[in-house]
């Protein structure tokens, strides 16, 4: 069960580092006109794209804050 549950920390860490790169990569892509453009159309595509990739990080890591604690736990 540890060894599946270090698996699973792994590929959520992976998850987030994935996350993180697309995210950055959105937002270097995002051009002077995508920050200064008419803010009544609503969100840009790249600062939609940024959003969807910050709270897809956030979700794995809370993930993985949560198999770490049920790991914790059944060490006990």
């Amino acid at each position: 069960m540890k060894i599946f549950l270090a698996l699973v920390i792994v590929a959520l860490m992976i998850g987030v580092v994935v996350s993180l790169v697309r995210g950055i990569a959105a937002f270097l892509q995002s051009t002077r006109e995508d920050l200064l453009h008419d803010r009544s159309t609503g969100p840009s595509a790249m600062q939609l794209k940024q959003n969807k990739m910050m709270m897809q990080r956030i979700l794995f890591q809370g993930a993985a804050i949560l198999v770490v604690a049920i790991l914790l736990f059944a060490a006990r």
